[in-house]
């Protein structure tokens, strides 16, 4: 689970020469999200709201064609949380030390809008409706099915950490990825695009 209010801005921020394009620039960085101050309850029953905590390996959205690995993210020595590898095109990363996808509070998955070659993974996040499914298959063989609930762009100086990253009685989901227009001066983007979702309660089901 996440502790609201102790989040730091999210700054999926580019770090590449003024002279670089949106579609040229190198990877996102993003700050550092807080660590769990309690340990989600992993007991499931069939009513349950949420499931017990398994990494995601998994991540599938079919209505922007989405069908990406997972890879663990962890904060990094300079206090952000580390991104994708930047040369990944097709993978996405979670907050490997909250909550995992479909476990009770909300879980952190982040992903490149584009790298120094193409378009990434989360090119067409921002396209997504309420409604859309969200399927995250994860270790222990189960799917957790989300639905989105909203889809909103925060200028990245004014983030906001309470309503992205604060602790939920259920099990939700965030993705995040670079928004709005790029800004050569601050070599980045100047938003964050977030896609807010929820567990389906009937969805967890076994491979």
């Amino acid at each position: 689970m996440l502790t609201p209010l102790t989040l730091a801005v999210v700054a999926l921020s580019w770090t590449g020469p003024t002279s670089t394009p949106p579609l040229s620039a190198p990877a996102p960085v993003v700050s550092q999200p807080a660590t769990p101050a309690a340990k989600a309850d992993t007991r499931v029953t069939a009513a349950s709201p949420w499931l017990p905590r398994s990494a995601p390996t998994r991540l599938f959205i079919p209505s922007i064609g989405v069908d990406a690995p997972f890879t663990d993210l962890a904060i990094g020595p300079s206090g952000q949380l580390d991104a994708p590898p930047p040369e990944e095109t097709n993978l996405v990363g979670w907050f490997a030390a909250g909550p995992s996808p479909g476990e009770r509070g909300t879980a952190i998955v982040a992903g490149h809008l584009d790298t120094t070659t193409a378009p990434a993974v989360f090119a067409s996040l921002s396209t997504l409706s309420p409604g859309s499914d969200i399927n995250i298959v994860r270790k222990d063989g189960t799917t957790a099915s989300f639905v989105v609930d909203a889809i909103d762009n925060f200028p990245q100086d004014k983030f906001p950490d309470d309503r992205v990253y604060a602790d939920t009685p259920d099990a939700q989901l965030r993705l995040i990825t670079c928004g709005g227009s790029y800004d050569h001066s601050k070599k980045r983007y100047t938003e964050n695009t977030v896609v807010f979702a929820h567990l389906k309660t009937t969805a967890a089901k076994k491979q």
